[in-house]
């Protein structure tokens, strides 16, 4: 009860904590609810102003919305994607919303444009959209609005609104409002030397939640901005390092972070870009809130570790001790600007203006944030370009410039040299920067430094040459320098980043294309480059670029590479290594393994090792299991690592004695198997001696087991928790009647239970725990035996519908950023569709489009999405078809069944968010047209499946299940076997198969010592007292045989020998023997007048002791006999067309007298000594009806023993597990057909203790066949005819 209640307040602590986080950042931010006033419209017009304008009347401050003043609107100059409207608002306010017009009354208006905002009109940064960063639709007419709320909400002074397209028979033509209110803030300025430190009044009462919000602006790439400290030694800090804000959480031993952490983690990225970072830490008890910007991330800390609280100090810009004393540590000062610092309501800035005695301030702290002055360059295209004017100088160049970039290739800088052909190019390769110098009739020159390059984060280079000299430094390093064979003389322009279209310079041959990334505090000799001065036209030249503004984003982050797949990004996109994760796709969204045994023996696979993913593309991981399939379901095996043997002797009565199990699988995994299975048991093995009733009388238990939710059950055995009885009470038969199990007998001698817990919602067991009862000479062991677990519910869940207006409807499909969906169908009709889900625009279907056609379409909101897959075959044939759809952030991709996948990539930078609303309709549509006939089986949408039985007994014109699966799985059924229809699935009926076993892929193989034989009656014995001739006519006269087909399997050294005979009441015969020198010969005698026909195959010696196969047809006189399914002839009988009278077959030795030719003769008396295995004549099994001893047709004669696979040779296990659920781990075949994945974990504990159990399983066993074998070689003595049960060659 008391962990109930700690469960209980934990999961009431956190509810409060996600509540919070909802509610928190709209208190900072100012009242979201009253910021929607116009901010535009009351300003000046020298608020306004804009790249260029086409005339006076034209000017941006004739751009407020509605207005009809000037000529109704801006209009730039030239109408290209380098213009702009900028508005400053005189002050940094909350802007909520924006609204375009087009210009009044003309054919100018703009259908897409950014939006991008500053604090001082330097630095510009892009407001992006949800995840895209493509621009805001505008508009499509003149005079109608178009507003956007924006959210979330951002605070800035200057914004600008870029065109990106227009009317194509006007020209760019804006009118612009923008809504929002006020925002006050208190700022505080850290030069990397100074800092705050706030202690807090002893005497306060410490509040049940602490809050710190604040906004942070860096303008260096590391930094400590916050630390606190509790009266307990705990420690949170704040650091900035290389652009991501890292989290320490410190336990209470008085060490700094990193030392001693319990934990450390980061968020975000790119922090370093002089604009706005908002962070918000919540702390309510061990549950902790990081939220950046707007992703939160959630902590829940130890409870061992002391108390979390900040009651004592917290600094910002560095760690501080008491009384203000700097900490000696490897951690750097912030350099930049905080805003809004507020400690649980407390203003910590405004305290510091006013120099309140609990803040002490260190070094040179101002409360005003100075704006940057840098202007960057964004290089968005490989194509993109600056021309600047080299340096004047010709016995020197010298260039610098900072750069940072995700893209591990490009050319960042090439120059020509002045006089003849040649080029000096610096470029990026893998990650290194080199610079490259060729020159006519000289070898080429290249210089690498650098490591790395590529990280997103800002690198200096710089680059200096004079005379014969050369040198690279990159990030400080001196190291890369060259001394050139001639001097260096460039020419008059530098190009950074691609080359201009007209340009043939030999620069521009490289493989490499331009540089994409940003570019910053250029500087060529002396002169730093002013790109404004580029921008206006003054100076040098420009192609696709984005001037005073950086625009790199982090495509990693939010990293939607799922399952723990690693993502990588280049400027354009990301991708995901999915290696090692057990999934696959652009994503790593769908799993590679199947979700159940179920599923792995409806694909053929026989038993053994695999891995399965219960939830496919949930978050659930693959774990491995033991597949055991036999001839009616699968079972899921899933071992565990406790104890083999848990003893207990009498001891101190009370005291107890406890064994704790885990399992191969964790505890969501294991819910996950014995919810989906149909039932699940695990066995319990008891001996006893002398150990007393299970209770001391008043009903109090002395033994009970702890269940999947850490809940105590004191039953033993059944389904149900009331019985309290082990089998032998269930089942009745307990050695005394008076208890309900075996060891309640108290009897001074060894007794044994079996108990079997199957009420699967309590499995598995977790905890065994037994109570010494204090009796002298008292002895108990127990066995627990692993989780099985049988059948998929979700596998057959399917539903059949039966008219075109029906459908099923489930709650609406959650598939924002990643959607899948996967299922399986069968109909007859030629359309019909299989999902829709509908938004107010973004929708999602999955048909039949015609009968060779499945597509799948959505929109989320770049337009429609189709991917159609064709087949050469047609999908209404009435049998299971596979279908896999995923839509994700990079993609779609639709496969059915092994067809080649379709797959469509998204738009760059598109909208990725799939916005629904209606319910899933399923077999139908919201119009209730286009609906599908047929049926639908085993849905998953994003891992989750839906219960199609459940609601089709609720919904007309729907029934439950699906009947009909041998049209689709019966090829399954191997060697002749026949499918069976189940309500979940087949079977395979292998009785008029040679093979056995759950698909009738086991081969049945004997191993016959020398002399023994096995002969096959084909019609029942007469009785002994009547006329044989006369009874046999009438018995046998229709067995008349003008084509047979005969297939066996041998391995043997003995020459000659018989392989098969076929005798008949009429004196005809088949015989196949190997001759003396191995060769096959066959020989037929159809008519009892004539002589046999030989056929000597002289192929090659096939008594070589290896495995072979030997097919016989006839078709009345044509034979053809095939070895090894490769070598084939064919011959003609002379001696007849018809087998009369076929009397009996016969494997080894012929013991009765034979009127044969004397080949056969020889052979038959030296019979066969070797493995026979799939023996088959006609529909007739032989060697089968021998091994299941159908003695009242087959007779047996000395040493016939059971072999697991002729293949194989002498002496190979024999490993045959039960198929019963109580040995659990069956296994129908033998070890050598496992085939387990490649990926396997050996190391995995979970495998290695299963590997234990089957090798003591194994050990056992051959203990058992070496007994048996010596009770074999007893009966043979007493020339006993019997065929051992035990398969061994």
């Amino acid at each position: 009860m008391a962990w109930v209640k700690g469960a209980f307040l934990d999961v009431l602590l956190l509810l409060l904590l996600l509540l919070s986080a909802q509610t928190l950042p709209l208190v900072a931010a100012g009242d979201s609810h009253d910021c929607d006033a116009p901010l535009a419209s009351s300003l000046p017009q020298l608020s306004f102003s804009s790249s260029s304008q086409l005339s006076s009347s034209h000017g941006p401050g004739f751009a407020r919305l509605n207005r009809r003043d000037g000529a109704g609107g801006w209009t730039p100059l030239v109408s290209n994607k380098y213009q702009w409207l900028q508005i400053d608002l005189g002050e940094r306010m909350e802007v909520t919303a924006v609204a375009t017009q087009g210009g009044y009354g003309s054919s100018d208006w703009v259908t897409s444009y950014l939006l991008m905002f500053s604090d001082g009109g330097r630095n510009w940064k892009q407001y992006h959209q949800e995840e895209s960063i493509l621009g805001f639709p505008g508009n499509t007419n003149a005079d109608s609005v178009v507003q956007y709320s924006l959210q979330p909400s951002f605070h800035t002074r200057f914004l600008r609104f870029l065109p990106l397209a227009w009317n194509p028979k006007g020209r760019i033509g804006m009118r612009i409002e923008v809504y929002g209110c006020s925002y006050k803030s208190e700022v505080v300025y850290f030069d990397g030397r100074s800092s705050l430190l706030y202690k807090f009044d002893k005497g306060a009462i410490r509040p049940i939640r602490e809050i710190i919000s604040l906004k942070f602006k860096g303008m260096q790439n590391s930094g400590i901005i916050f630390h606190g400290k509790g009266r307990h030694g705990n420690h949170i800090a704040l650091e900035l390092i290389k652009g991501k804000l890292v989290v320490y959480l410190s336990s209470g031993n008085g060490n700094l972070p990193p030392v001693n952490s319990i934990m450390n983690f980061t968020l975000g990225s790119l922090l370093d870009d002089w604009h706005w970072h908002s962070v918000l830490i919540e702390i309510l008890n061990y549950h902790v809130n990081f939220t950046l910007d707007k992703y939160t991330h959630h902590v829940h800390v130890n409870k061992e570790s002391n108390y979390l609280d900040l009651d004592f100090e917290i600094s910002f810009g560095e760690i501080l001790m008491p009384e203000g004393h700097l900490l000696t540590s490897p951690h750097k000062n912030f350099h930049g600007c905080l805003e809004n610092v507020y400690y649980n309501g407390v203003n910590i800035i405004k305290l510091a203006k006013k120099h309140e005695p609990q803040i002490l301030i260190k070094g040179n702290v101002s409360f005003t944030c100075p704006q940057p002055q840098t202007v960057p360059v964004t290089f968005q295209s490989s194509g993109s370009y600056l021309a600047l004017p080299g340096s004047l100088r010709e016995d020197k160049m010298s260039l610098a410039f900072q750069f940072r970039t995700w893209n591990k290739a490009g050319r960042v800088f090439f120059s020509q040299p002045e006089h003849g052909s040649g080029s000096l190019v610096l470029f990026l390769t893998n990650g290194k920067l080199r610079l490259s110098l060729s020159e006519p009739g000289q070898p080429l020159q290249n210089i690498t430094t650098g490591a790395v390059l590529n990280d997103g984060l800002w690198h200096s280079v710089s680059l200096t040459a004079e005379g014969r000299y050369l040198s690279l430094v990159v990030d400080g390093d001196f190291s890369a320098q060259a001394l050139m064979s001639v001097g260096i003389h460039l020419g008059d322009t530098y190009y950074f980043g691609g080359c201009p279209n007209n340009s043939s310079s030999s620069g521009c041959e490289s493989p490499y294309g331009g540089f994409q990334g940003c570019l910053r505090l250029i500087s060529i000799g002396d002169k730093v480059v002013d790109p404004i001065a580029v921008q206006q036209g003054v100076l040098g030249g420009f192609s696709d670029l984005q001037i005073d503004s950086c625009g790199i984003i982090d495509r990693c982050l939010p990293n939607y590479c799922e399952h723990g797949s690693g993502c990588t990004q280049s400027w354009d996109t990301f991708s995901c290594d999915c290696d090692g994760t057990g999934y696959t796709g652009t994503t790593c969204h769908s799993s590679i393994y199947e979700q159940s045994c179920e599923a792995h023996r409806h694909r053929g696979s026989p038993s053994g090792l695999y891995y399965i993913d219960v939830d496919g593309s949930g978050q659930l991981a693959p774990f491995l299991v033991y597949c055991n399939m036999t001839a009616d379901t699968a079972w899921t095996v899933v071992q565990h690592g406790g104890p083999d043997v848990m003893t207990v002797r009498g001891g101190p009565e009370g005291h107890t004695r406890s064994a704790t199990f885990s399992y191969a699988a964790t505890a969501a995994q294991l819910r996950a198997v014995v919810d989906t299975a149909d039932h699940c048991e695990q066995q319990v093995d008891l001996q006893c001696r002398t150990s007393g009733p299970s209770d001391i009388g008043d009903g109090t238990s002395l033994s009970w087991w702890v269940g999947r939710t850490n809940e105590t059950y004191t039953y033993w055995g059944g389904s149900l928790p009331d019985p309290q009885k082990c089998t032998c009470g269930l089942e009745g038969n307990c050695i005394d009647s008076q208890y309900h199990c075996n060891c309640d007998a108290d009897r001074n001698e060894w007794t044994s239970d079996t108990i079997v817990l199957s009420h699967k919602e309590h499995l598995p067991v977790t905890e065994m725990v037994v109570t010494d009862t204090g009796r002298p000479h008292s002895e108990a062991a127990y066995t627990l035996g692993p989780l099985l677990c049988q059948g998929d519910k979700s596998f057959w869940n399917s539903a059949s519908f039966n008219t075109e207006a029906s459908y099923l409807h489930f709650p609406t499909f959650h598939g924002e950023l990643t959607a899948d969906v996967h299922f399986l169908f069968k109909t007859t009709i030629s359309s019909g569709v299989f999902m829709e889900n509908l938004g107010i625009t973004d929708f999602i279907r999955i048909e039949l489009r015609a009968p060779t056609e499945v597509t799948f379409s959505f929109d989320v909101g770049n337009g429609p999405c189709e991917l159609t897959v064709q087949s050469l075959t047609p999908f209404n044939d009435n049998r299971w078809h596979h279908v896999r759809a995923e839509r994700n952030v990079k993609g779609a991709s639709l496969q059915v069944d092994q067809l080649p996948q379709k797959t469509q990539p998204n738009p760059a930078d598109g909208h990725v968010r799939l916005q629904l609303n209606s319910q899933l309709f399923i077999g139908g549509t919201a119009s209730r047209q286009k609906g599908f006939l047929g049926c639908i089986r085993s849905l998953q949408v994003n891992g989750i499946a839906l219960d199609l039985e459940g609601r089709a007994i609720m919904t007309p014109g729907v029934e439950p299940g699906c009947p009909g699966h041998c049209s689709s799985y019966g090829h399954l059924c191997r060697n002749g076997g026949k499918c069976q229809e189940k309500r979940r699935g087949i079977a395979c009926d292998c009785a008029f198969s040679a093979y056995d076993g759950p698909l009738c892929s086991h081969e049945i193989s004997a191993y016959f010592e020398m002399g023994s034989s096995v002969t096959y009656n084909f019609q029942e014995r007469p009785p002994l007292d009547e006329n044989t001739s006369s009874l046999a006519s009438s018995l046998h006269g229709d067995v008349i045989l003008s084509r047979e087909t005969i297939t066996l399997s041998f391995r043997t050294t003995q020459t000659p020998c018989l392989l098969l005979y076929v005798s008949s009441f009429d004196e005809e015969y088949l015989s196949v023997i190997l001759a003396n020198n191995g060769s096959l010969q066959v020989r037929y005698k159809l008519d009892r007048h004539r002589n046999a026909d030989a056929f000597n195959f002289d192929l090659r010696n096939l008594a070589d002791g290896h495995f072979h196969q030997l097919m016989i047809n006839r078709e009345e006189a044509v034979v053809s006999v095939e070895v090894n399914q490769s070598t084939k002839r064919q011959v003609i009988l002379s001696s007849g067309t018809e087998f009369n009278a076929v009397k009996s077959l016969t494997l080894g030795k012929v013991l009765e007298p034979l009127d044969v030719d004397p080949e056969t003769q020889q052979a038959a008396a030296q019979g066969f000594t070797g493995c026979l295995s799939s023996v088959q004549f006609g529909l007739e099994v032989p060697l089968k009806a021998a091994l299941n001893q159908d003695l009242t047709r087959v007779t047996i004669q000395g040493g016939v023993t059971a072999a697991a696979h002729c293949a194989e040779g002498p002496g190979s296990a024999v490993w045959k597990l039960s198929p019963g659920p109580s040995m659990g781990a069956g296994h129908s075949g033998s070890v050598e057909d496992r085939q387990p994945l490649p990926n396997t974990d050996r190391s995995d504990p979970g495998v290695i203790g299963g590997i234990t159990a089957v090798v003591i399983f194994i050990l056992l066993c051959a203990s058992a066949i070496a007994i048996r074998v010596h009770q074999q070689r007893r009966l043979h003595q007493k020339n006993e005819s019997t065929v051992s049960k035990t398969e061994e060659c």
